[in-house]
């Protein structure tokens, strides 16, 4: 029941993490098709995690879920997120939101946190997230399947905040896309391999993230 409400609060939108300023493509996307309706938010949104998140972001989280506090292992996972994430919007995001993660539970007072944050000042680390929320979690006493299920809400969630945001979709619409995604990530972390190497294979969201960087005006960073 505990490593459930843990999940909850990690999971709740009002979590100061840094993923207000992260779009995971929408913005780009809301620009090319303007409207999006509940079905093509929802194939996006599976789209994603299924072969984004499910493969990649989860295996890193959770192998640094595994490390727990091992400073070497976390930066090795770390400079491996740096150098599959090829594209650069994906790097800065994910730095930015690791960033963000780590400083808001240093500053509840989380020990090992405070750890990372200071490997990340000194260049030891450099503070992707999948890295930063697989070694606190697991500080927090996390059981493995709240900590998936956790990354992937977050996922699915910030998706939608930043369709409702771009006023791409309704609110009530967008909880539809979100509810339909529930199944999936259960699926996801029920039948995921953690001994997995990461992959990732989501080629129109690298392009419209591609060229949301060329964007003369922007309301996210990626």
């Amino acid at each position: 029941m505990r490593s459930a409400l843990l999940a909850i609060w990690q999971a709740d939108s009002g979590f100061p993490n840094g993923s207000f300023a992260f779009s995971y493509g929408l913005e780009a996307i809301a620009d090319l098709r303007g409207k999006l309706s509940p079905r093509s938010l929802a194939d996006l949104i599976e789209s994603v995690l299924r072969q984004r998140w499910a493969s990649f972001d989860r295996v890193l989280m959770m192998r640094a879920f595994r490390a727990g506090n091992d400073l070497a292992c976390l930066a090795e996972l770390d400079r491996l997120c740096e150098a599959m994430s090829l594209l650069e919007p994906h790097r800065l995001g994910s730095r930015r939101n690791g960033g963000s993660f780590i400083a808001a539970h240093a500053r509840l007072g989380n020990p090992v946190a405070a750890r990372l944050r200071d490997a990340i000042a000194a260049g030891a680390c450099i503070g992707h997230l999948p890295t930063m929320q697989g070694a606190v979690w697991r500080a927090l006493q996390f059981d493995a399947p709240s900590a998936q299920l956790a990354s992937g809400y977050i996922t699915a969630s910030g998706m939608v905040a930043a369709a409702v945001r771009l006023g791409a979709i309704g609110a009530l619409q967008a909880q539809s896309a979100l509810q339909s995604a529930l199944p999936i990530i259960d699926e996801l972390v029920t039948n995921g391999d953690d001994d997995a190497e990461p992959s990732s294979c989501v080629p129109f969201v690298d392009i419209v993230a591609a060229r949301h960087m060329r964007a003369d005006l922007r309301l996210f960073a990626n």
